[in-house]
């Protein structure tokens, strides 16, 4: 049963905090590809205590779960508070979301707008994209300076 859908849920402290609920797939049978973009997410440096941001985008090929979308926007918000290097928020997101939905297939590109003048893309995903699975290229436009 949810328990965040339809009520007022404050934004976790922590990401260990969060709670990732989960809802049957109802088209198992089906190869298909969900994405979520957030294009504007946000967490903090471990060393300066300043804001990071990124625009994330995760796709995924359901199993058996799907992943409740306010249930991943307050898991992401839980990040805005979060001291970690960029590498470690974009892969730690992906793991989490793989422990709690189990998904046959899952991929996310984490593109981080500039620290010092250098920005970092981060990639990961479980493995090859299965056959015959429609998977649109993310797009996000490479960092480009003023």
């Amino acid at each position: 049963m949810l328990k965040q859908l339809g009520n007022r849920t404050s934004l976790p402290a922590s990401p260990q905090d969060a709670i990732i609920e989960r809802v049957k797939n109802p088209h198992k049978d089906a190869p298909y590809c969900v994405r979520f973009a957030c294009p504007e997410f946000t967490s903090l440096c471990p060393i300066t205590g300043q804001p990071d941001f990124a625009h994330l985008v995760i796709d995924y090929m359901p199993k058996d779960w799907l992943v409740e979308s306010k249930s991943l926007k307050l898991f992401l918000g839980s990040f805005r508070n979060h001291g970690a290097f960029h590498e470690d928020c974009t892969v730690a997101i992906a793991k989490r979301l793989i422990k709690e939905i189990k998904p046959a297939w899952l991929r996310i590109g984490g593109y981080w707008y500039p620290r010092g003048g250098i920005p970092i893309d981060i990639f990961y995903q479980t493995g090859p994209a299965p056959e015959g699975l429609w998977i649109p290229p993310q797009d996000v436009p490479p960092y480009r300076g003023r």
